[in-house]
């Protein structure tokens, strides 16, 4: 079984390809590991404001309103940083969590920064207020006429609620991934716009060096961070690997796979089932980067990616020219064998969710006895339907192809096909609605959610 180009040099004789580097297995002491260093870093925060204040600032006009406020700023703005850090793609932590338990710890994370930081707004406003004898309004005037980096603070607070709005799941599902992507940065730009702003205000860093320096590494500690993994890895891994496009090949009428050449790709460590964030070097496309799942393991000096075309990225793939240029991050997921607690396997997917699939396949063991039922509108549409049959024969498996929209098609069957499903690790793939759809249908069928491993296709 292979998926090399039509056209390619032929290789000497008697060399074998070389093998490629499988994933290193996630480490999970290290999340431990992590979550105590945030919380001892959250209580030191929340420790650094309390100590400062004393009985008469507490007692002076506004002085519980300004000690409330300095509170919330301290800790919104910490948290800000952890949730800017859970979305900085650190290899150690993506590999235990994955990129959907990192989006659902930051989704859920998200409301307290930003209702943290508008209290900040709040308190300290109407503490000035107090202090001064004038009105809300007088104010925050008085702020931007008069107080360093208060401007600058007041665009970067209106950043964060801008972004936190349009997070709001009825509003982000009608954005576009660009839009989605440009309002993101707009988040570490107003994280940015903010630290001169406390330095220069915070009560608990004037007159505090030690607080200063302290504060300054921290936030130099994230920059560092999302500086090296969201584009330092990415352009190190472009460089080296330098693939490009070498052949377009049509799967069925909305399906293509993209095979692409490299060099070293030996030494990517890849496993089934992971998956990138391609950006296609042409005018056209430079500018975006999208998420596909290699739908092979790699075949040194060849990669594979299977997509749909369901927008106007995934439709001008098919247009490629061969010889283009492809910048890459990653590889990223959770959604691989390493999470494996049992010895057999199911795995479930609707659509191109069988492109994730078919590279998992690959690394289960032989005679492992995978059940894979696999959900897709029409038969002619299950792009790659072959291959996935010759991996699930070769490991002493059955696949159950269902055709049918998903109104059609019960998931309720998914019982009476995998009678032993409690018994197996199970594997979820494909649309965002299909895989929770799935997941409640296992739930209810009690199979353990630790058991339940899924990748959504989703923004």
């Amino acid at each position: 079984m292979t998926f090399e180009p039509a056209t390619r040099p032929a290789r000497s004789s008697g060399r074998r390809a070389p093998e490629p580097r499988p994933a290193p297995a996630p480490r999970p002491r290290l999340l431990d590991a992590a979550l105590v260093v945030v919380g001892l870093g959250f209580g030191a925060t929340v420790g650094s404001a309390i100590i400062v204040e004393t009985a008469s600032q507490l007692q002076a006009p506004g002085g519980v309103a300004m000690f409330l406020g300095n509170l919330t700023g301290m800790a919104g703005t910490y948290l800000a940083l952890v949730m800017v850090l859970l979305v900085s793609r650190i290899p150690h932590i993506e590999r235990i969590l994955g990129q959907d338990g990192l989006l659902r710890w930051h989704r859920r994370l998200s409301p307290w920064p930003i209702s943290l930081i508008v209290a900040h707004a709040i308190l300290l406003t109407y503490a000035y207020a107090e202090a001064s004898h004038s009105g809300l309004l007088a104010q925050l005037a008085s702020f931007v006429s008069s107080y360093s980096g208060m401007l600058i603070a007041i665009v970067g607070l209106g950043l964060m609620v801008l972004a936190a709005v349009l997070s709001i799941y009825s509003v982000r599902r009608r954005l576009r991934r660009e839009t989605w992507w440009a309002i993101h940065l707009g988040m570490y730009l107003a994280l940015a716009l903010a630290f001169s702003h406390e330095l220069a205000l915070g009560p608990s860093f004037v007159g505090h060096p030690v607080t200063q320096v302290l504060w300054s590494v921290a936030w130099a500690a994230t920059a560092g961070v999302v500086l090296a993994y969201r584009f330092g890895l990415p352009a190190y891994r472009t460089l080296r690997y330098r693939l490009k496009v070498v052949e377009v090949r049509r799967e069925t009428e909305d399906v293509v796979s993209l095979i692409l050449e490299g060099r070293d790709l030996d030494r990517l460590a890849v496993s089934g089932g992971q998956f990138f964030e391609w950006r296609f070097l042409t005018p056209k496309l430079w500018w975006q980067a999208h998420p596909y799942s290699l739908s092979a393991r790699p075949k040194p000096p060849y990669l594979r990616l299977t997509v749909k075309a369901v927008g106007d990225h995934s439709s001008a793939l098919a247009e490629l020219a061969p010889g283009t240029r492809v910048a890459i991050e990653g590889p990223y997921g959770a959604f691989t064998t390493h999470a494996r607690r049992r010895q057999k396997a199911a795995i479930i997917c609707g659509g191109i969710g069988i492109t994730a699939a078919r590279a998992l396949l690959e690394d289960l063991p032989k005679k492992s006895d995978p059940a894979v039922l696999w959900r897709v509108s029409t038969e002619e549409h299950a792009a790659l339907a072959g291959e996935v049959e010759e991996l699930v024969r070769r490991r002493r498996g059955t696949l159950h192809v269902v055709a049918g929209n998903r109104e059609e098609v019960s998931l309720h069957r998914v019982a009476r096909l995998v009678p032993d499903l409690r018994q197996r690790d199970v594997f979820v793939c494909g649309p965002e609605g299909f895989v929770e759809a799935t997941r409640q249908v296992l739930a209810g069928e009690g199979v353990p959610p630790e058991a339940v491993h899924y990748e959504v296709y989703a923004l």
